[in-house]
């Protein structure tokens, strides 16, 4: 079942500093446009590929449909003095002296989504940006067909190539197209059903793609994970046929002294809630509950394709929570990995339990930094909506992982644990409760309970994703229905910032 050759497949990107000599009369050529200040048609952004000729028939051909170059607005033309099939006009909104990256990005994306089927793309886009342009186009062309037959599966190869024009000396596009293989690689993850990603299947892909990236790999299965006491795992994975797993995998990137980065992700490979049973609408989309782990699997295979100079472990959890006669109950207790007991009053808040032991477990690496991230709780899409992760945490690393986030678009917010918060998790017959008592705060109470497994002195923060990780609505951007490898980029941004500055 598992992938011969492991981890999502990119188009061919090509950096280059002209147009094609030869008609390339399959390709469609990507042109940014903008508005007017009086609402009138779409001009051209100045670009040094395109003369005066080949400018006028595009905004000529603009005028005549009623184009206005709106933001993420798309439009289709013939310009018969460029050496290509078509232009595709994709609006930037209002004219300005730059466009912040993640507009790109997402012009790019809304491109790559409307050119569904056409396998060669030209851009000008990537002389404003050439890394935003070409994750955009990348993952706004994405599409998971790996389950259709012949009677709805796409006849086309989908886009395969991707010329990036750009006038810097020497570009490269690779760290672009390595970035948005790992998301991509992360929805594909996420978007494999349950029959064909439970958790032994997924440590195999996961130990595939760490192999293929060079990466130590270690996996425990149930009867290692029992004798070591991992409870937590044990615990939720009890309920199910199809046993758990915990996948360690390793970049040994940090010369000497280096930095060294724990990854933690929560990889429940479908949640039914166990025994506190979740609702049946929309219980199809717990396919996601495993977004966390597809994320640093695929992040921690970053890390090693760009060889960052800093250690980076990835300590992977995997179960399926299910009801049957052997589940965990509510009101059980179980002994975390580590020694703390847990009371389980709530079978559904599972992914903190798996998350406890699989921190634990990291720190004993002595890390300077641990970064986790789940679909932690529902609360964080009350908060937050379905767009914006929560960040908790260290307050300075928090703030920083946010900051980060939110300069490459995935936008993460910091959010507070409050002291008082830990009085609600206090049980009667264990150490700590799985959940409080209060309806209110749950996000902010979830992340209270994991700051318990912490060890002193690593500086530590876990993202949310609950709703940033599968998009159950319309797409948008670079963003297709389904996994959208939510945050991946926000980890690597991570990753990189430390590598850089400590």
């Amino acid at each position: 079942m598992s992938p011969a050759i492991p981890g999502y497949q990119a188009p061919t990107v090509t950096v280059s500093a002209s147009l094609p000599k030869k008609p390339a009369d399959k390709a469609v050529l990507i042109v940014p446009v903008v508005g007017g200040d009086d609402d009138g048609a779409a001009t051209v952004v100045t670009s040094p590929f395109l003369d005066r000729k080949a400018v006028g028939e595009v905004e000529a051909a603009l005028e005549s449909l009623g184009a206005k170059g709106g933001t993420d607005q798309v439009t289709r033309v013939v310009a018969p003095s460029l050496p290509v099939a078509s232009v595709l006009a994709v609006g930037l909104g209002k004219p300005r002296d730059e466009w912040a990256p993640d507009l790109i990005r997402r012009a790019a994306g809304v491109a790559g989504r409307s050119l569904n089927g056409t396998e060669s793309v030209i851009t000008t886009l990537s002389d404003l940006d050439l890394d935003a342009a070409v994750e955009g186009l990348i993952l706004g062309a994405y599409r998971f067909s790996e389950f259709r037959s012949d009677k709805t599966a796409p006849k086309d190869k989908g886009l395969r190539e991707i010329t990036a024009l750009t006038t810097v000396k020497k570009a490269s596009a690779q760290r672009a197209v390595d970035i948005a293989t790992a998301v991509a690689t992360a929805r594909d993850l996420v978007n494999t059903p349950p029959s064909h990603l439970f958790p032994d299947e997924f440590a195999k892909r996961a130990k595939a793609l760490g192999e293929a990236a060079g990466l130590d790999v270690e996996i425990l299965d149930d009867t290692a994970l029992a004798k070591a006491g991992y409870g937590g795992v044990i615990g939720v994975g009890k309920g199910s046929s199809r046993p758990p797993r915990l996948v360690r995998l390793a970049h040994r990137g940090a010369k000497r002294k280096g930095k060294k980065v724990a990854l933690v992700g929560k990889g429940i490979t479908f949640d039914t809630g166990g025994i506190s049973i979740k609702p049946a609408a929309n219980m199809h989309q717990m396919t996601s509950d495993m977004g966390g782990a597809a994320a640093v699997i695929a992040t921690v295979v970053l890390a090693a394709k760009q060889k960052l100079p800093i250690d980076v472990i990835a300590t992977v959890p995997m179960a399926e929570n299910m009801p049957s006669a052997t589940a965990q109950r509510p009101g059980d207790v179980l002994t975390q990995y580590g020694g703390t007991t847990v009371e389980v009053l709530n079978t559904d808040a599972e992914g903190r339990l798996i998350l406890a032991d699989a921190i634990v477990r990291a720190c004993e690496d002595n890390p300077d930094y641990l970064i986790e991230t789940s679909t932690l709780t529902g609360a964080q899409t009350v908060a937050l909506g379905s767009r914006t992760p929560g960040v908790m945490g260290s307050d300075e690393f928090r703030d920083r992982v946010a900051a980060l986030s939110q300069a490459i678009g995935e936008n993460a917010w910091p959010m507070p644990l409050p002291e008082e918060l830990k009085e609600d998790l206090k049980s009667t017959v264990a150490d700590l409760a799985n959940v409080s008592g209060s309806r209110y705060a749950g996000m902010l109470v979830a992340g209270t309970f994991l700051r318990e497994f912490v060890a002193e002195g690593v500086q530590w923060a876990h993202i949310d994703i609950a709703g940033p990780a599968y998009n159950t609505g319309s797409p948008w951007g670079y963003t297709g229905k389904g996994g959208t490898g939510v945050p991946t980029r926000t980890m690597f941004a991570a990753l990189e910032d430390i590598s850089e500055k400590g």
